[in-house]
């Protein structure tokens, strides 16, 4: 085994270690169940650590990540995630959370072929064709990466709205909201976009759903 690969295992002990220095309980008491009151919808990029950056414990935020914190409506994993967080744990917020440089957002920029991950890479140009005017109108380069990045992250979380499984949960009177933010990597702040959704009634009425 390589020198990173022990390390990472006696990184794993020491911090047992501590966890029951502090709580005798500690894992006894994570074993017994979960009940978080917030779903991450976040990157896959290794800098972006969801329970770090709110200072949350284990047991309190329930994850799912992919390239570009993207809401697929065909993804079946993102939607049994979410099924799971608001039908089972009864989550009160989904925060897609989405962050400055990201890669995928970048590549969907551009036209250079990566391999199979161009196929979701897809779902992101597809977020770009719905407002090229605007971003095609920003010249500088960098504005318009981070204004992408910040507009990739509000379209997600208008395509959460869209499921059934949250409108069903509003429906039903659930207390659900769902909110965008955006992480700086160069300064460890999330900037909350102000798309907070509480009820359909944003959505455009063809995916407002009847029950």
């Amino acid at each position: 085994m390589d020198d990173f690969y022990k390390k990472i295992l006696e990184n794993n002990k020491e911090w047992v270690e501590k966890a029951l220095e502090k709580d005798p309980n500690y894992f006894a008491d994570l074993a017994k169940g979960q009940t978080p009151p917030l779903l991450w919808i976040g990157c896959s990029d290794s800098r972006v650590p969801a329970n770090e950056i709110i200072g949350a414990k284990p047991g309190e935020v329930f994850v799912h990540r992919n390239i570009a914190n993207m809401v697929v409506h065909s993804d079946m994993n993102m939607l049994s995630v979410l099924d799971y967080a608001v039908n089972v744990l009864k989550v009160k917020h989904v925060i897609v959370c989405g962050h400055y440089g990201c890669g995928g957002v970048k590549a969907a920029m551009g036209n250079q072929s990566i391999g199979i991950i161009d196929n979701w890479i897809r779902h992101i140009k597809d977020v770009y064709r719905l407002h090229n005017a605007y971003l095609d109108s920003i010249y500088d380069e960098t504005i318009r990466f981070n204004t992408f990045v910040e507009i990739n992250v509000k379209e997600q979380v208008f395509d959460l709205a869209k499921t059934s499984i949250v409108q069903t949960a509003w429906k039903l009177g659930q207390e659900l909201t769902l909110h965008g933010w955006v992480y700086g990597l160069n300064s460890g702040f999330v900037t909350d976009l102000n798309v907070n959704l509480s009820s359909n009634i944003e959505l455009d009425e063809v995916y407002q759903l009847n029950f």
